[in-house]
């Protein structure tokens, strides 16, 4: 199949079938419930049955923990599926054997054979993909797959799995408008894909949905165990996941391997700390270059940022950096109000707005932010809105270049950073060591 055929069948579903991540949870994007993507499998020979199963879930972490899991499989010498969400600068980074991405070939043949089902079960785009994956595994003859849920648990498509073990990393108030506005109503909705006798693994004890996990956990008869705060400093330092909630999802992927019978040696702490590596693993407190010290990270919640900018602040007075800035982008349906009294006061901002209907624009957040600083709140760093990512993360460097040891932080949105990235490399400082 010719690249072009590939990209004329790609391109039809993004707009025969929108995708949550280019327009949003609403309309035809996301819909929750499992039947149609029952129907849709048992076309497929009921692939998801043909492979052991991990079910990752979480307001976030779950990639993470996804990836370190399938890096460990591998390392063991498991062929080890990858099924994880929203891609970054390639569609088929959703599914991956090791770094090795679903091919081009087998995407388009897939496409091209159940078109006309895609539209009779009037399938979502995430529906088509998790039966693409799942297909993908079986025919591939995986021993395993790391399956992370899209969003919430009870109704999304992974959820009609059998796992050896779910994971729930952690709770925070996201996606409010659908999974409920209290951490107790989005604990439940996560918990959905504990399933009857099957291991449970919570990553984060609060004492809001801790009930809900021992409550649900009871009725499905499912063992419960909570991961243990960070205790494994040594093999933390060691890892290439640097952002410092890794030392939490490192202790539920431990936790997780315990209860998998996979024992900690020099194997399993190998595929821990080189994750990024092995599973060719982007956007989660990655640093694109060292000169100037530039790091983008996906998180997008008020849940995540708050690690993030309280990270940049320590990075600041520990490590001696002259200058903070932050390339930052929000998705209309964040709650940024959240997210702006935790924004360091001692940066420069470059607000900016990635491609897609979603994106705030960068003029409001700019907006939005003085009126946050007018309160007292914060004290008065310089902001300024710029449209293209590209053009703003060209602004971050020209302002950097005036600092002896400037620290830039690309973040907010999985979109900016999607296209941070290649404007980064085509200035040439993703070299600069």
């Amino acid at each position: 199949m010719c690249d072009l055929e590939y990209k004329e069948l790609l391109d039809d579903i993004f707009v025969r079938f929108p995708s949550v991540q280019n327009t949003g949870f609403s309309g035809d994007a996301y819909k929750p419930g499992l039947e149609r993507m029952q129907a849709f499998l048992a076309l497929l020979g009921q692939p998801q049955n043909e492979f052991k199963c991990i079910h990752v879930a979480g307001t976030n972490g779950k990639g993470s923990v996804s990836n370190m899991l399938a890096s460990v499989l591998g390392a063991k010498g498991y062929k080890t599926g990858l099924y994880t969400s929203p891609h970054i600068l390639d569609f088929r980074e959703r599914m991956r054997i090791g770094k090795d991405l679903v091919p081009k070939e087998y995407v388009g043949e897939f496409l091209k054979k159940w078109k006309p089902e895609f539209e009779r079960l009037e399938l979502s785009f995430f529906e088509i993909t998790t039966g693409l994956a799942f297909k993908w595994f079986a025919d591939s003859k995986a021993d395993w797959a790391v399956i992370e849920v899209g969003l919430g648990g009870r109704l999304d498509s992974t959820n009609v799995i059998i796992p050896q073990l779910s994971i729930i990393t952690s709770i925070g108030l996201d996606h409010c408008d659908l999974l409920g506005d209290t951490l107790e109503k989005i604990a439940y909705e996560k918990a959905g894909i504990i399933k009857p006798g099957v291991p449970v693994v919570i990553g984060e004890r609060r004492p809001e949905t801790e009930p809900v996990f021992r409550q649900v956990a009871a009725g499905c008869g499912s063992p419960l165990t909570f991961a243990p705060a960070p205790g494994h400093a040594a093999l933390a330092e060691r890892m290439d996941l640097q952002g410092e909630c890794q030392q939490y999802n490192l202790e539920t992927v431990l936790t997780a391997l315990q209860i998998l019978d996979i024992q900690e040696d020099d194997v399993v702490e190998g595929a821990i700390a080189n994750t990024a590596d092995r599973m060719d693993f982007h956007g989660r407190w990655e640093m694109l270059c060292r000169r100037p010290m530039t790091i983008c990270d996906i998180g997008h919640n008020a849940h995540a940022l708050s690690h993030n900018f309280a990270q940049l602040e320590r990075m600041v007075d520990r490590d001696g950096y002259d200058c903070l800035i932050i390339v930052y982008a929000v998705m209309a349906d964040k709650d940024l109000s959240a997210i702006l009294p935790l924004m360091p006061r001692c940066a420069r901002y470059i607000f900016t707005t990635p491609k897609g209907k979603r994106a705030l624009p960068a003029a409001k957040i700019k907006d939005l932010f003085l009126k946050e600083i007018s309160t007292g709140q914060m004290s008065h760093p310089r902001a300024m809105a710029i449209d293209s990512v590209k053009e703003a993360v060209l602004e971050a460097f020209r302002e950097a270049s005036a600092y002896n040891k400037p620290l830039i932080y690309i973040g907010g949105s999985t979109f900016a950073v999607a296209e941070a990235v290649p404007a980064i490399k085509d200035t040439g400082y993703e070299n600069h060591g």
